[in-house]
């Protein structure tokens, strides 16, 4: 995730339930005392580092993603904190969303035997971190960044979120068949919305789609003109990718002019706080997402909830990603507690349940297949909570494979 949504879209987020005796890596199956490393209680710890976003623009982000984590690990490992006998020692360290800072972090962990790096809240980070997992051989396991490059980038790195692709993918769904069809992008004149812009000009105008947009100048203050060109344009579907301060007078821009008259309105679900920012759009809108507190319904879930609880916080949109690299890992370690390509073999074709639904590690590039969301918001006197819409099949939102460079 170069830069999340404020209240949108980022970039660029099943039924298996796991029994009390599961297969060896499943939460609740009895540790693989056959492989490297499996020790007694005197075994050496496995160092982890997870390097994430504990300050800057997107700390919210990371805080959701370590409250995750820890509840993730807490039930891969029934409690105990421990893999086939080895204790999983945590170090954090607050990368701010730069990369730089999340580079030095790292090669610090690196040099001090972190076998294991995890976090990444950003994509400009994530793209950093995975070369150099790559050239000393480690283990990374990225977080919310969803850039679609990660997938493919190398057989050290994995993630434990979703893709760009897979969130464009859940937009076009609420079209049905996109070709012959015309969507209009509406974002700001900026990175993070040329972004958006190419990455649903790539995956819908590659499904017959014709895509165009109307982009804004980031330090504009009336939408007014904006909103009355894609009213006048009528798309099909109007995705919108909006990350200014500004977005409350945008959404009130768009219900003023009409615009949901005359075309299907669809952004990405942000966290809790930002809910109530859509006011009386918030009924209008078709929203795609990842995760959120009440999507889903297995084990995996309610341990999420529980292990929240338990920290003072609640499910939210990236509590998920921290859980599921926690579980990750904790398959890993239980490959090998140093030996990283048995932890690599161990995750390539990985299939289990986390909390949004049964995911499986893609062997060919590493990416996640998982199920996606489309919900839409209701209003309960002074809470606003979303509704699940679809469930979407991880088949129906996969990525193509794109092969180890």
């Amino acid at each position: 995730m170069s830069k999340r949504w404020s209240v949108i879209l980022a970039g660029a987020l099943l039924s298996m339930t796991v029994a009390a005796c599961g297969t060896p890596g499943e939460p609740g199956a009895p540790a693989n005392q056959g492989t490297a490393g499996g020790g007694g209680a005197e075994s050496a710890p496995v160092k982890v580092g997870l390097v994430y976003s504990k300050s800057g623009p997107l700390a919210t982000y990371g805080e959701q993603y370590r409250q995750g984590f820890t509840a993730g690990l807490d039930y891969a490992t029934k409690g105990s904190g421990e893999v086939n006998g080895h204790k999983v020692e945590i170090t954090e360290q607050d990368d701010a969303g730069d990369p730089a800072k999340a580079v030095a972090a790292a090669t610090d962990l690196i040099g001090q035997g972190h076998k294991i790096i995890a976090g990444s809240t950003s994509s400009g980070v994530a793209l950093q971190v995975a070369p150099l997992a790559n050239d000393n051989k480690v283990l990374f396991i990225s977080g919310p960044a969803a850039v679609d490059a990660l997938s493919g980038a190398n057989k050290y790195t994995f993630r434990s979120g979703r893709q760009t692709y897979q969130d464009v993918a859940t937009a076009g769904s609420m079209l049905g068949d996109v070709s012959g069809k015309k969507v209009t992008v509406l974002a700001q004149d900026s990175a993070f919305g040329k972004a958006n812009v190419a990455a649903v000009t790539a995956i819908l105008g590659a499904k017959g789609a014709t895509v165009d947009s109307v982009e804004v100048p980031a330090a504009a203050t009336d939408v007014t003109p904006f909103a009355t060109k894609i009213k006048g344009a009528s798309p099909d579907l109007l995705f919108v990718a909006w990350a200014g301060a500004n977005a409350a007078s945008m959404w009130s821009t768009l219900e003023q002019q009409g615009v949901f008259e005359s075309t299907k309105v669809v952004t990405g679900l942000d966290i809790k706080p930002t809910h109530a920012i859509f006011g009386k759009a918030s009924s209008q809108i078709n929203f795609l997402s990842h995760f959120f507190d009440g999507a889903s319904d297995n084990a995996a879930y309610a341990a999420l909830a529980k292990g929240l609880k338990d920290q003072g916080a609640t499910v939210d949109l990236f509590t998920n990603d921290g859980f599921v690299a926690a579980q990750m890992i904790a398959h890993a370690i239980e490959a090998s507690d140093s030996d990283v390509d048995a932890m690599v073999s161990a995750l390539e074709g990985w299939s289990f349940e986390g909390p949004k639904g049964q995911l499986q590690i893609r062997a060919e590039d590493h990416a996640l297949l998982q199920p996606m969301f489309t919900a839409t918001l209701k209003q309960d006197g002074s809470t606003i909570a979303p509704v699940l819409g679809d469930t979407l099949d991880p088949a129906a939102v996969a990525p193509p494979v794109t092969p180890f460079k």
